[in-house]
């Protein structure tokens, strides 16, 4: 709709005042994930706090994924012993969330291990890390968002990603390396996931246009756009043009222009 021109954009490009960007890091394997816990004692140690993000709330014998009850248990016997860590998870009544979280927000505690719960609407501008565990299973857009619960003061933050140690590229984990410019971000997500379909509800995957691709043509589609709305303007119904109007009927069925004209 946005590249069509159903919709205006407007483009927010920089961070509020006050804040800094966030440093990432990528931690692949159990070595380097050895670094992502210092990084929190360290940064607790100068009194600030952190966030460790797990994909599911127990542990699953299907998905080989961090869960946060079990990454909680080890935290606090292991990795993050000594330290003020609470959990917070989705399934948990709301006054317990809430007071938690409002625990974390007072500075009573130091980690708080949680799920996708904290994506939006926490702002804690003392907490400085993220840990996201897992970080190949969360999309583009969820790591970005859940990235932004740091960096939320002149304090220098940083957010690491936490991969199993595997072979191959994470090109999802290198993109939020790579950028902290959700405009830049949705490209590459646009890139990996596919456009979808123009003429159908497929909203990821291939697109039904034969030639063109938007993200690769959008200068041609944007061309296109504005020749159709001089074309349209001036001969609504396309009487001048009778050489242009057989190509749309033979392009577009009834069910396509009920489809186009519905959305």
């Amino acid at each position: 709709m946005t590249v069509y021109g159903d919709l205006d954009v407007s483009v927010l490009d920089e961070l509020p005042p006050g804040r800094t960007p966030i440093r990432t890091e990528w931690a692949n394997g159990p070595m380097m994930e050895q670094l992502a816990w210092a990084t929190v004692r360290e940064q607790v140690a100068a009194g600030r706090q952190a966030y460790v993000v797990c994909p599911l709330i127990e542990e699953s014998e299907k998905l080989e994924v961090a869960s946060a009850q079990e990454t909680y248990e080890r935290l606090v016997h292991d990795e993050l012993k000594g330290l003020r860590l609470a959990l917070l998870h989705g399934r948990m009544p709301s006054a317990e969330k809430e007071a938690v979280m409002e625990r974390f927000r007072r500075g009573e505690l130091d980690v708080l291990v949680a799920t996708t719960v904290i994506e939006v609407g926490v702002d804690v501008a003392n907490a400085t890390v993220m840990v996201i565990l897992d970080a190949d299973r969360f999309g583009i857009a969820q790591l970005h968002q859940l990235r932004g619960r740091v960096g939320r003061s002149a304090h220098v933050s940083t957010c690491w990603l936490v991969t199993q140690e595997v072979e191959g590229e994470h090109a999802r984990v290198r993109a939020l390396v790579d950028s902290n410019d959700g405009f830049a971000l949705a490209e590459v997500d646009l890139e990996l996931r596919g456009e979808g379909t123009l003429m159908n509800t497929a909203q990821k995957g291939r697109s039904d246009l034969k030639l063109a691709s938007l993200r690769r043509d959008r200068e041609l589609v944007e061309l296109a756009r504005g020749v159709a709305f001089e074309l349209v303007d001036a001969d609504p119904v396309l009487a001048d043009h009778p050489v242009l109007l057989d190509e749309l009927r033979l392009l577009f069925t009834d069910s396509d222009e009920a489809f186009l004209f519905k959305n």
